[in-house]
């Protein structure tokens, strides 16, 4: 009898010990936690549902419904893509987008794509729309309106992606590089348009010199002649007798004097 009664308890014991078991059990797989900055999409028996699960705490069906958690966070992508302009120069360039996902089209995109979006969508459609923009530029434009083709790629980018859900948080050139032969080539056509502006610049400073002078000429030329006229005859005469000695000329011509003394001395008698 006692050994009957230990062999019952034992099984009751057991039998019990797995009830609390399956109850735990059944307790921990009936509800589920999203985390921060994700959403949860319910799967029930491989069914995709509609609804999607915000942050935090949720009841689930046990062993039914599976919770998959779709991160809505700010992702990096960085892509490497070859490329070819307009006029056909070799381009390798570097480009950094930062995207999200939409939190009402988690459910859409886990069902259409999946978890791996990033590389089934993103990735891809970045290599072909810098193909695409850098296509309509040859590859001086690509340089000097960077941030026009910056600006065209993001829109292209986004047309490819927003049906998904996705959308462009920040987008980024980081890198446009060139064949060494193109690179030179530019380096070239930079050196001379200074070395033309340098010229062009000292052919307008020579110029503005040359005319300055001429204008100093000019005005030396007026002050001369403007002296001259100011040497009247009285002025010469007054010069004359300044320097005199006193003595009459020896040799005299058989006509009038050279000069009037007499109406030049009376002429300042009467002044005084």
């Amino acid at each position: 009898m006692q050994t009957k009664k230990i062999i019952r308890n034992v099984i009751i014991g057991t039998i019990s010990f797995f009830v609390v078991v399956i109850v735990l059990v059944l307790f921990f797989s009936s509800y589920t936690v999203v985390d921060a900055g994700h959403s949860g999409v319910k799967v029930t028996l491989g069914k995709v549902s509609d609804d999607v699960l915000s942050e935090g705490f949720h009841f689930k069906t046990p062993f039914v419904t599976k919770i998959v958690q779709i991160d809505n966070r700010v992702t990096k992508t960085e892509v490497e893509a070859n490329a070819a302009s307009k006029d056909l120069q070799s381009i390798s360039s570097k480009v950094s987008v930062n995207y999200r996902v939409n939190t009402a089209s988690s459910a859409s995109i886990y069902k259409n794509v999946g978890q791996d979006f990033n590389n089934v969508i993103v990735n891809p459609a970045i290599q072909e729309c810098v193909k695409s923009v850098a296509a309509k530029y040859n590859a001086e434009q690509l340089i000097t309106n960077r941030t026009v083709v910056s600006t065209e790629m993001e829109k292209e980018i986004s047309q490819k992606i927003n049906p998904y859900g996705l959308n462009i948080e920040v987008f980024n050139i980081i890198n446009f590089e060139f064949s060494e032969e193109f690179s030179k080539a530019i380096e070239a056509k930079q050196t001379a348009q200074q070395q033309a502006l340098k010229a062009e610049q000292d052919l307008t400073r020579i110029k503005v010199e040359a005319a300055q002078l001429v204008e100093k000429a000019k005005a030396e030329s007026e002050a001369y002649q403007l002296k001259n006229k100011e040497l009247t005859d009285k002025v010469i005469m007054m010069q004359f007798i300044e320097k005199w000695d006193g003595k009459l000329p020896v040799v005299t011509s058989g006509g009038s004097a050279l000069f009037d003394i007499n109406s030049i001395i009376n002429k300042d008698s009467l002044k005084n």
